[in-house]
């Protein structure tokens, strides 16, 4: 394999060193550690002068076994006289490199003028590298007269080299002198690895003609095809926030209720919300004590901002439901209470709307000191104990995720009977949990703690169908909008208590969960499993998971050789079979056309000749064999 590199234009010869003759090309076959060549093999001009005037013809060796091959023209009228052969090489050639020097604007008017519009005639995709040699020696700027040329002696600006490469699609390089680091690393280095991208084309398109010459004349081998794209299972979008938003407008299972200072009804709200998101309600509602908090900061919000009242003779005690009535909450701070219902909807939205509830805030005051006042009050409610004030700059933390992320948020609760008003009965366990949050996420709880049903007014539920583990793992994800399934089984009885319920993007959770695990599976694995994807599969279909048992199916087609080995491939219906069948990979007839390739292989038509000649010399052997055995035997028969 050989490598075709043509050079064009006069680089100048103000670097020699020494006397012999030197230049950019023969400075970089005597130098690179690629390129191997003793000096008589180097350069080859006087014999092939006769033959090849046009170019100065170098040969070497890169890479230890390709054949370099460099044709130099530094000269136009050479190089124009013999235009035949210059179209030739150039057309032929695998790197095109074009060199002037920089103080001698005649050779750079010669390669823009002459050689580039030679080179874009001829070029197809060939890489070219315009090498700027020398240093300048004048940067004076000249004459701009359109009738002086007595600019042609003047260094050639770094401006012209690179709009020149741009026009040609090139890549340009200065080398201010012909020593290693600007031959060997720089041009070298740029050189080398267009000769990479060379050799790798070249070995490309050899492995296809040999690939197209090694094809079989009689019998062609099969074609596998690809499988069937699985169905794409589009994830459910959250509506986690707004769920939560929906509970404080709606005002069900409200369990306290706020007061001016005057004792007038400000808002309704939910102590199970407040709670997960600020300490100082949890030190308002008991859930914790002032020596878990150990914040004085939080103690001292909590005694100036709010005061519980259960006093019975209260305006509108009377009126409220003899069970479970709504705890009483006085906010002291006039201000605050007028944005109370500001501040709450911000809190339900998530707490991290910091721009809007301060432009609600200034609708309602319009004193700027009282909005500051109300806003710092605020982020004293949503302080994490022990730490700085993180929320001081509304602006950045506007971009953050809300605040159910971080700090305590509702998983706190999760079967804990803190705030608990109502209690699930499974397998002899019982689970506590929050009316406010099932109602909220979920509406067939909704319904039935809302409805004439007998759950409305019992705080003792009983669950019945599901197991301990997988109704923990359900209202986990109505805590936390999230969910992790230990495995495929426990994924699809979450699945089912999730189609239960009706609450369908924990239900697409549950199928993405099960297809990620089957396909991360491999085959050997796939094979040993012990779990029944039919049964999966009839289990997806009766609980109306249309997308993950059209999923199954595909996936059983998709891994027919497999699957139709297991003995419970027999229970799939009429119709799931046919599909099976239509969609199968491989298919029946790829696994014909194979069977008849591998016959045809083995056939003694496609013998190769050299075990022919195998066979026949073994026979020969074996006969030669027989007759130097055969004396002996006489001999001893005697």
């Amino acid at each position: 394999m050989s490598i075709h590199i043509v050079a064009l234009g006069n680089e100048g010869d103000a670097f020699h060193q020494d006397r012999r003759p030197s230049g950019l090309i023969r400075a970089y076959l005597g130098r690179s550690p690629l390129v191997s060549g003793d000096e008589s093999s180097l350069l080859l001009s006087a014999s092939g002068a006769a033959a090849r005037p046009v170019f100065t013809e170098y040969q070497a060796s890169a890479f230890g076994n390709v054949k370099l091959v460099v044709h130099d023209c530094p000269v136009w009228d050479i190089f124009d006289s013999d235009w035949y052969t210059s179209r030739n090489l150039i057309g032929g050639a695998d790197i095109i490199v074009i060199k002037y020097n920089v103080n001698d604007k005649f050779s750079f008017h010669e390669v823009k003028d002459n050689y580039i519009p030679v080179i874009k005639r001829a070029l197809n995709s060939v890489p070219v590298i315009i090498a700027a040699v020398g240093t300048r020696q004048n940067e004076e700027l000249p004459c701009t007269c359109p009738l002086c040329t007595s600019d042609r002696g003047s260094c050639v600006s770094t401006t012209e080299g690179i709009q020149l490469a741009k026009e040609l699609g090139a890549t340009y390089l200065e080398l201010h002198s012909l020593d290693d680091f600007y031959i060997g690393k720089y041009f070298g280095g740029v050189l080398e690895y267009f000769m990479i991208q060379a050799l790798n084309q070249k070995t490309s398109e050899k492995m296809k003609r040999r690939k197209m010459s090694n094809s079989f004349h009689g019998i062609r081998p099969p074609q596998l095809e690809q499988p069937e794209k699985m169905p794409v299972l589009k994830a459910e979008a959250s509506h986690y926030n707004a769920d939560l938003n929906n509970l404080l407008c709606c005002c069900q299972c409200v369990d306290v209720v706020f007061y001016s200072p005057d004792l007038k009804e400000v808002a309704e709200a939910h102590k199970i919300v407040l709670c997960a998101v600020s300490h100082v309600f949890m030190l308002l509602f008991s859930v914790k004590s002032p020596a878990d908090i150990q914040d004085s900061s939080i103690i001292q919000t909590t005694q100036d901002l709010f005061s519980i009242n259960r006093d019975p003779a209260f305006p509108g005690a009377s009126q409220e439901s003899p069970g479970n009535p709504p705890l009483r909450v006085i906010v002291k701070d006039a201000f605050f209470s007028s944005c109370l219902a500001d501040i709450l909807r911000f809190i339900y939205s998530g707490a991290f709307q910091w721009e809007e509830l301060e432009e609600d805030i200034r609708k309602k005051l319009k004193d700027s000191g009282d909005v500051s006042n109300v806003i710092e009050k605020v982020k004293c409610i949503l302080k994490t104990p022990g730490k700085f004030n993180c929320l001081r700059n509304c602006k950045t933390y506007q971009a953050r995720k809300p605040l159910w992320f971080y700090n305590t948020s509702l998983k706190f609760f999760l079967n804990k009977p803190m705030l608990a008003d109502v209690v699930f009965e499974i397998q002899g366990t019982t689970v506590p949990a929050h009316r406010a949050i099932l109602v909220a996420r979920c509406e067939v709880m909704a319904a039935m703690f809302n409805g004439n049903y007998m759950e409305a007014k019992s705080v003792l539920i009983p669950v019945y169908g599901v197991s301990k583990e997988t109704f923990l793992s359900f209202l986990e994800y109505l805590y936390t909008d999230s969910c992790c399934p230990a495995g495929i089984f426990q994924a699809m009885c979450l699945l089912i208590c999730a189609e239960m319920y009706q609450v369908s993007r924990l239900q697409h959770i549950c199928e993405l969960f099960i297809i990620t695990q089957l396909q991360s599976m491999p085959s050997r694995e796939l094979a040993s499993m012990n779990l029944d994807i039919v049964d999966l599969l009839k289990k997806a279909k009766f609980h109306h998971s249309d997308c993950l048992s059209t999923w199954l199916l595909h996936f059983i087609a998709t891994n027919y050789l497999i699957f139709s080995q297991k003995p419970e491939f027999q229970d799939l219906s009429v119709e799931e079979r046919s599909f099976v069948e239509k969609h199968r990979w491989p298919s029946t007839m790829y696994l014909k056309q194979l069977a008849e390739y591998r016959k045809y292989i083995h056939s003694r038509k496609c013998r190769c000749s050299v075990m022919v000649c195998c066979l026949a010399q073994n026979v020969i052997f074996s006969e030669s064999r027989k007759e130097a055995l055969t004396p002996s035997k006489e001999k001893e028969a005697c």
